[in-house]
C-alpha cells in the first residue's frame, strides 16, 4: 500500500511540470486585456440598449412626447390636488379644478401674446423696414462703401446659415405635429394622461411595478418614487427660474423704454422669455434676443446694446446663482452634463428633445443611484407584498 501510494505520488510529481507547461489560449491573454475586454462588451451592451430605447422613442414620438408633457404637468398639479384633498375637497373636484385652472392659465398667456403681437405687428413691420433702410444707408456711407447687392448677398448668407443651424430644431418641432390632426391628438393625449395620473397615479405605478419579477419590485418601486420626487422638484424650481428670467428681462425692457421713449411688446417678450427658459442654458438667451431686436428697431443701437447687457446680466444671475444653488440642489446633475444633455436632446428630437433632456437625465440619475445604493433592501416592500419581519 505504501509502495503504491509512493508510486502514484511520484507519477503525479513527474506529470506536474508537463501539465504546467500546457497553456490554454486564455492563459496567453494579459490580465489588463481581460479587464478591458470585460468592460468593453458590457459597455457595448449598455450602448446597444440605449440605442434601441432612443430608436423606439423616436419612432413613437407622437405618443412619447405627449406622455412626457403630461408627466411634467402632473408633477406640477399633483401637489395642488393633494393639498385640496387634505382640506376636505372631493378628489374629482380637486382634479377638475387643477386641470381647468391650468388650461385657463395657458390659454390666457397665449391670448395675451396673440393680442399684443397682432396690435403691434404693423408698426413693428414698418419700423423694421425703416431700420433696414437706415442700416443700408449707413453701410453705404461708411468706409466700407457697401452696395445694395453686397448687403443683400451678406444678408442671404446670414439667413441661410441660420436656416441650416436651426433645421434640426425646426424639423424636430414639426415632427411632433406637422398637421392640425396630430396637434389635436397630442393635446387630447396630454389631457387624458394628465387626468389619469391625477386621479390614480399611485395605482397606475403599482400596476407597472407588478409587471416585473417579485425580487425586482422593491428596487423599482423605490427608485420610481425617488424619481417622481426629483421630477416634481425640478418642475417647481424651473418655474421659479423661468419667472426670474422673465421678470428680469421684462422689467429691464420696461425701464429702458422709460428713458428712450417707450418699449413696445414688453408683455409678449416677458412671456416668451418665461416659456423659453424651460430650455436650460440657451432658452432665456434665445428668447431674450427678441427684446434686443425690438430695442434695435424702435430705439436704436445704443438701447439695443443696453438690452444685450440686461439679457446677459439676467443670464449671469441664472448661471451663477440660480442654477448652482437652486437647480443644482433639485436635479443633482452637474452643469456640464446639463449642457451636453440639452445639446444631445436638441440634436435627436429638436425643441422637444431640448425641453425634456434635463428632467429625463435628472430623473434617471436619481433612479439609478437609488438602485445602486441598495436602499430598497431595507425599505418597505413593493405594493401588494407583505412587510418583512425585523428581528
Amino acid at each position: 500500500m505504501s509502495f503504491g501510494r509512493r508510486r502514484n505520488n511520484d507519477v503525479g510529481v513527474a506529470r506536474t511540470p508537463a501539465a504546467a507547461s500546457a497553456k490554454t489560449p486564455e492563459d496567453s491573454v494579459t490580465p489588463g486585456l481581460r479587464v478591458a475586454a470585460a468592460y468593453s462588451w458590457r459597455i457595448l451592451a449598455v450602448l446597444g440598449v440605449i440605442a434601441v430605447f432612443v430608436f423606439l422613442v423616436i419612432e413613437f414620438r407622437v405618443i412619447v412626447i405627449p406622455f412626457l408633457v403630461a408627466l411634467l404637468v402632473s408633477a406640477l398639479l399633483v401637489p395642488l390636488v393633494n393639498l385640496l384633498t387634505r382640506h376636505g375637497w372631493p378628489k374629482w373636484l380637486a382634479v377638475v379644478l387643477a386641470v381647468v385652472g391650468a388650461l385657463l392659465v395657458i390659454s390666457g398667456l397665449i391670448f395675451i401674446v396673440y393680442a399684443q403681437i397682432r396690435a403691434g405687428f404693423p408698426n413693428l413691420q414698418e419700423r423694421s423696414i425703416a431700420a433696414y433702410e437706415s442700416l443700408k444707408q449707413f453701410l453705404a456711407d461708411s468706409p466700407l462703401h457697401l452696395k445694395d447687392s453686397d448687403i443683400t448677398g451678406y444678408l442671404d448668407q446670414f439667413l441661410q446659415s441660420i436656416q441650416q443651424g436651426g433645421q434640426v430644431v425646426i424639423n424636430g418641432a414639426l415632427s411632433v405635429g406637422s398637421t392640425a390632426g396630430r396637434l389635436v391628438a397630442g393635446f387630447l393625449l396630454v389631457l387624458f394622461a394628465t387626468i389619469l395620473i391625477l386621479i390614480d397615479g399611485k395605482g397606475t405605478w403599482a400596476w407597472v411595478v407588478r409587471l416585473f419579477p417579485r425580487n425586482a419590485r422593491p428596487a423599482l418601486d423605490g427608485s420610481g418614487k425617488a424619481g417622481w420626487l426629483t421630477l416634481t422638484t425640478f418642475v417647481k424650481v424651473q418655474i421659479f427660474v423661468a419667472a426670474v428670467d422673465a421678470t428680469g428681462i421684462g422689467l429691464g425692457a420696461w425701464i429702458l423704454g422709460l428713458f428712450f421713449g417707450g418699449f413696445p411688446l414688453v408683455i409678449p417678450i416677458a412671456i416668451a422669455v418665461f416659456l423659453g427658459s424651460f430650455i436650460p442654458v440657451v432658452g432665456a438667451v434665445l428668447s431674450g434676443s427678441i427684446a434686443v431686436f425690438v430695442a434695435l428697431v424702435y430705439l436704436g443701437p445704443v438701447p439695443a446694446l443696453i438690452m444685450v447687457g440686461i439679457v446677459l446680466l439676467v443670464q449671469l444671475v441664472e448661471g451663477h446663482l440660480l442654477q448652482p444653488l437652486v437647480m443644482g440642489t433639485a436635479v443633482k446633475v452637474h452643469p456640464l452634463a446639463i449642457v451636453f444633455a440639452v445639446a444631445a436632446g436638441a440634436l435627436v428630437a429638436g425643441i422637444p428633445g431640448a425641453l425634456f433632456a434635463v428632467p429625463v437625465v435628472a430623473t434617471l440619475n436619481v433612479m439609478v443611484k437609488y438602485i445602486a445604493r441598495g436602499e430598497w433592501r431595507v425599505l418597505e416592500p413593493a405594493p401588494g407584498e407583505s412587510a418583512p419581519r425585523r428581528g
